[in-house]
């Protein structure tokens, strides 16, 4: 059975969704099967981030509702084993038929090693649905203090809802900024209350790879790439270094 990884955040503007990609890039290009899934249905973006903006793409909602198959999910052009489902249109999260949905992802655990679910940020509808099937919850935020405010508050909510598997990704760190303000990534996980899964530069590439209409890990080999690479292996068990 196929990982349930949902990767949340408690307000907009961490870098979740280029995060997502990322890792679920990553992973596939260790050779992993891997399946995302973007339960944004206002914001939809992680087309772009996955460098899939010019592919047409099914809704999780079409294939829940039995009108296509799984197997019809989009294809990654690079990465053989990566497919993707985009959110639905004109709907809301409270639209969300969450048994088939539910069903949706009992069979996608059959058919990938690893699934992700790009939750829309915040803690509303979008954020109970994505982490109730999760086995693993990456929880996104930067270093200033209401990202790490709304971490701790989201990573309070996932715990009343008796997850356990929660981590952290402190993402686009400026490591000048944050020895000038005296911040340490072990200040950041105390205010938190969780557990550091990886820290993730700040890095122009993401941008310039999201432009070209390219995944990030095949526009930049340093940076954020190479620390979405390393978060990658520790989600498959390898013992790697946490650095920048």
């Amino acid at each position: 059975m196929g990982e349930l990884i949902a990767v949340l955040s408690g307000k907009g503007g961490t870098g979740k969704t280029s995060l997502t990609a990322g890792l679920a890039t990553s992973l596939a290009h260790l050779g992993e099967t891997v399946l995302c899934i973007d339960c944004d249905v206002g914001l939809r973006n992680l087309d772009i981030a996955l460098g899939l903006a010019e592919e047409g793409a099914l809704s999780f909602a079409e294939v829940y509702s039995g009108h296509y198959t799984l197997d019809k999910a989009t294809s990654h052009p690079f990465f053989p084993g990566l497919k993707f489902l985009t959110a639905p249109i004109g709907c809301t999260a409270a639209d969300i038929d969450e048994k088939a949905f539910g069903r949706l992802l009992k069979q996608a655990r059959q058919e990938f090693s690893y699934i992700f679910l790009d939750a829309p940020a915040g803690i509303e509808a979008g954020f109970q649905k994505a982490a109730r099937y999760a086995d693993r919850i990456i929880l996104v935020t930067n270093s200033d203090p209401a990202s790490i405010r709304d971490a701790s508050t989201a990573g309070n909510i996932l715990e009343q809802m008796g997850k356990k598997n929660i981590r952290l990704i402190v993402n686009r760190i400026h490591k000048h900024t944050m020895e000038t303000i005296g911040l340490t990534v072990d200040d950041i996980m105390d205010r938190a209350g969780l557990p550091l899964l990886g820290i993730v530069p700040e890095d122009v590439n993401i941008l310039l790879a999201a432009a070209k209409n390219k995944p990030l890990i095949r526009a930049s080999r340093g940076g954020a790439a190479a620390a979405c690479r390393r978060i990658a292996k520790r989600i498959t068990g390898q013992s790697v270094p946490i650095r920048l």
